[in-house]
């Protein structure tokens, strides 16, 4: 599997799985009708943020997004967003997406990774980001309404380097 930069030919294999995604409701605090529009200006942000592929068999099989999670006096620490399709899940796909998120952020100079929204009912996220070395400092009770589970909590994930 390859984790490369993102290009604008990479949009029409990555939205599909990212409507499917946001459309669940279950992982994102986006609208669940988000339009392509919108969702491709989210996740194509500007420099100094950057968009990865993982790209297996010449297919995307996941993205994420990374970059400064504040500007100014906190733009020390970095944030990252990832989405991986659900058909390629159990693969290795988000895994290999944070760690290249977290070495290219440490090799670029952040302090700390945070991830300001990890859905406390995602449990696969939360113990890879685990795994990853993240932990949660805090959850936010009842801050992401889930359309199974109902208000559940946001964990604040976090890593020095």
């Amino acid at each position: 599997m390859e984790i490369r930069e993102a290009e604008a030919a990479d949009w029409a294999e990555i939205w599909p799985f990212m409507q499917r995604i946001i459309a669940a409701g279950e992982t994102f605090s986006y609208e669940r009708d988000l339009d392509e529009q919108r969702a491709r200006e989210r996740w194509f942000p500007a420099p100094p943020a950057r968009t990865v592929v993982a790209v297996d068999g010449g297919r995307v099989l996941g993205t994420a997004i990374s970059g400064p999670n504040r500007e100014g006096p906190g733009a020390h620490v970095a944030t990252a967003s990832f989405m991986v399709d659900p058909d390629a899940a159990g693969r290795g796909v988000g895994r290999a997406l944070g760690r290249h998120v977290l070495d290219r952020a440490q090799a670029d100079g952040f302090r700390a990774m945070q991830f300001n929204a990890v859905v406390e009912t995602n449990t696969r996220a939360v113990d890879l980001w685990k795994s990853l070395g993240m932990e949660i400092v805090a959850t936010l009770p009842e801050a992401f309404r889930h359309p199974e589970h109902g208000y559940v909590g946001l964990h604040v994930m976090y890593r020095m380097f």
